[in-house]
């Protein structure tokens, strides 16, 4: 028996990389799920895998920006399975690499519209939902770069930042609610979004390998077994947390 037989989770940005890990450690661990995404296809084929498993889970489209999209997707969770025990807030995009004073106004409102105020959105229908049960458990992704300063990165590296900020503040507010609240702060993960990012950028593969201590890029599944421990009641004292999941990158 799975640390999450019996309960159900939710995944945003579970269409691919992540997402589709975590999503797929909640299956092994006994849990249904929500899987979202704003890639149909990608969302379908990971409700597939699932399923292929042995498992049990929906899609749901949202874009996590919009308010009203965010709700639907947690008000489907519930009435597709009952009840919304854990969820990962994990949508998110790098956006473009430049300098600050290179960067665009757009860039920047795009990482905040996805990473900031998705993940604040995500979380607020979460906590709502999970008030009424009376306990859950979140986790969203932040980043190595939500702990220290990225070049290139100005945007991105600011909202990661406030991601690690709403955990904190969140995991305050509700530890007495029996709802905990933590981050992952990844390193460098083998993902489609790691891969169109080095997309013409020669050399820039590696620097980033060269950059982590063990001499490789992590495996989603490795950051997806983190997430689904976190979520589970083994860690029922972890609250409040940024686990940073990073093959030594921030030790160095």
């Amino acid at each position: 028996m799975g640390y999450l037989e019996g309960k159900v989770g939710l995944v945003t940005g579970a269409g691919s990389g992540i997402g589709r890990a975590a999503a797929l450690s909640f299956c092994q661990q006994g849990a249904k799920v929500l899987v979202s995404d704003i890639d149909d296809k990608g969302g379908a084929e990971t409700v597939e895998l699932i399923k292929q498993a042995g498992g049990e889970a929906v899609y749901q489209n949202c874009d996590v920006s919009k308010a009203a999209q965010v709700e639907a997707m947690v008000a489907k969770a519930v009435e597709a399975f009952g009840q919304l025990d854990c969820a990962f807030n994990n949508a998110g995009l790098a956006g473009e690499f430049a300098r600050l004073a290179d960067s665009t106004e757009e860039n920047f409102d795009l990482n905040y519209r996805v990473n900031l105020k998705g993940v604040f959105l995500c979380m607020k229908y979460e906590i709502l939902q999970m008030l009424k049960q009376g306990n859950g458990a979140i986790v969203s992704t932040a980043s190595i770069a939500g702990l220290v300063g990225s070049k290139q990165v100005s945007a991105y590296c600011a909202m990661k930042h406030g991601v690690n900020g709403l955990t904190k503040s969140a995991a305050l507010e509700y530890a007495t609610k029996n709802i905990r609240v933590n981050s992952v702060c990844p390193g460098m993960i083998e993902t489609p979004l790691l891969n169109a990012q080095l997309e013409g950028h020669p050399g820039m593969r590696e620097a980033m390998v060269a950059f982590e201590p063990v001499g490789r890029f992590g495996e989603p599944r490795e950051i997806g077994d983190t997430v689904a421990w976190l979520c589970s009641d083994q860690a029922s004292f972890v609250t409040g947390h940024t686990m940073t999941v990073d093959g030594g990158a921030v030790a160095a």
